[in-house]
């Protein structure tokens, strides 16, 4: 089974119980600042990813992170279900998944834009009102930047891109002059 199916099945069974009680803003949350935890600890990720340590050892540390943490208990179930399914290492993939699925949920979708540089807030608020416009849905943005694109936008919603970039314009003006 590929990871992003074991993910898509986990977050869609997590925002289940969580819309039902009405929690899927803390727990993303929890979840989102586990996911971190176990990104940024080699140690600890080893720990969850490593067959050959014992179940109980593994359980052991769980319950005192879930403790130091205070964690809601609907996220340290979650957790522990993903202990016990072997399926802890791939939490970072999981929530993000997660926060996808809630996004569905409310009707948000996802942009990624690329810009040359950073952008001023107020032209990422101007791109946001353009791209809900366009799409007709509400629309969350993430920002990377990339200097091969020389100047302009270049934003992506699932399969979709629209392409303002100076480097795209060059390309397809290049294109136009092949074909002639």
């Amino acid at each position: 089974m590929s990871l992003q199916t074991i993910a898509r099945r986990y977050a869609s069974a997590l925002a289940e119980v969580t819309v039902d009680r009405n929690e899927e803003a803390p727990v993303q949350q929890e979840i989102n600042y586990w996911a971190d935890l176990m990104a940024n600890n080699s140690q600890l990720r080893e720990v969850f990813a490593n067959p050959t340590i014992p179940y109980d050892q593994k359980q052991r540390v769980l319950e005192e992170l879930i403790a130091r943490t205070r964690i809601g208990e609907t996220s340290a179930s979650f957790l522990r279900v993903l202990l016990r399914n072997q399926r802890l290492a791939e939490l970072k993939y999981i929530a993000e998944r997660f926060g996808h699925v809630l996004d569905e949920r409310h009707g948000i979708v996802g942009a990624n834009v690329t810009t040359a540089r950073p952008i001023p807030e107020d032209v990422k608020t101007a791109l946001q009102k353009a791209l809900s416009a366009k799409t007709g849905r509400d629309v969350r943005l993430s920002f990377t930047t990339d200097e091969s694109i020389i100047g302009g936008v270049v934003a992506q919603i699932g399969s979709t891109i629209f392409d303002g970039s100076v480097q795209g314009q060059l390309d397809r003006l290049g294109g136009e002059l092949m074909n002639r």
